[in-house]
Formats: C-alpha cells, structure tokens, sequence
C-alpha cells in the first residue's frame, strides 16, 4: 500500500510521503530481520529514490536496480547479501524470481519483501478482497505455503499532525472511501500493518 496509494498525483504523494510509518517501525524491523545496515544490499525498484533515502534516514544502505518482469537481475552470481522489495515486487511468489534472487545471493543472504498485511485502518483504503489482505498471509498462501518463507507483521501508523488534516487528505486522495475513513477518525492516525516476508538462501 506505501507505494501502491504513492501512484498518485505528484503533491498528494508526497504529502502522504510525510506520514507513512514516520516512528520508521518498518526500517527498523527490516534490521531485526536480517537486512544489513551496510553491505551488498539491492533494493528492488523505486524508480524516484525514496525508498532508497527513506531507508538511508534510518541508517541502512541500499542500491536500486531495476524491477521487470520477468525479473532478471544485471548482476554477479553470489554478489548480494540481502534483496529487498517495498511493496512493488514479489506479488505472490513466482519461482523463477525467487530463484534469479538466490543466484545473486550469496549463501545465507536474505529476502526480505515487504507488503500490507491488512486487518487495519488503511485497509478501508482499498477493495477488502485485494490479495494482500486475503490469501498471501494465510498458511496455504504463496508465501508460507511452501514453508520457505516466514512472516513478520509490523503495527505502524500513517501519523497526520491533526484530525482535520487527515480528513482532508485521505478524501482527495481516496475519494469516497477516504470521506469514509475520516469520519470515524477519533485521533489522528490510521493503523497500519506490514507484513514482510522473510527467508536465507539455503546453501548452495
């Protein structure tokens, strides 16, 4: 959702940009899960740097490289120690993208793809049957399935400076269901939970 509600017109993306997890819970729980503050780390994507600078603000180091699909990664076998993807990357598993990961990880590095997990305010966003809050974090789901991938959920927030604020932007930015979100707004925040999926290249 961080990125998906970002392919918005230019001033609401980053007014939103502004209030996205600023306690910066999702950069630290990526630390706790393996992502080295400095090393040989890709990030998949972002396009106009700001996953790249918003992870920089919070000490972890990161190069961008291209997302396509399918995914082909223009670098060394075993030349990366994590790989991570916010949000636009990895909808689902697809085994040749896992695998094109695993050849420019070195053995134990780390995957870590990080979506919306649901069960919160900022869900009310968007249609309730989007995959991400359905099938992706269940037991027999893409991801946990296979048992290759583990989750981690992290309670954030999106943070306005006050009720008003909020109001007015999520219904700019949302329409409809931004009005509706706003209106039951009792403090200024929306909950917001991540879920990133986390596995280590298994040796070779």
């Amino acid at each position: 959702m961080a990125d998906g509600t970002l392919h918005l017109a230019a001033p609401l993306a980053a007014r939103l940009r502004e209030v996205v997890d600023v306690e910066s819970k999702v950069p630290r729980a990526l630390l706790a899960l393996g992502l080295p503050a400095a090393g040989d780390v890709a990030l998949l994507g972002d396009p106009d740097g700001w996953q790249v600078a918003r992870l920089a603000a919070a000490g972890i180091a990161v190069r961008s490289v291209p997302l396509a699909e399918p995914l082909r990664l223009e670098l060394p076998d075993a030349s990366l120690d994590a790989v991570v993807s916010l949000w636009s990357g990895f909808a689902g598993v697809d085994a040749a993208a896992r695998d094109e990961v695993d050849r420019v990880l070195r053995d134990g590095g780390r995957l870590l793809v990080v979506h919306d997990y649901g069960r919160d305010d900022v869900s009310a966003l968007r249609a309730a049957d989007a995959p991400e809050y359905t099938s992706w974090s269940r037991r027999d789901g893409p991801f946990l399935r296979d048992g290759e991938f583990r989750i981690h959920v992290v309670h954030s927030f999106w943070t306005f400076a006050t009720i008003e604020e909020a109001r007015e932007l999520l219904a700019e930015a949302f329409g409809e269901r931004g009005v509706a979100v706003g209106a039951a707004l009792r403090r200024p925040r929306l909950s917001w939970n991540v879920a990133i999926y986390h596995r280590t290249r298994p040796p070779a």
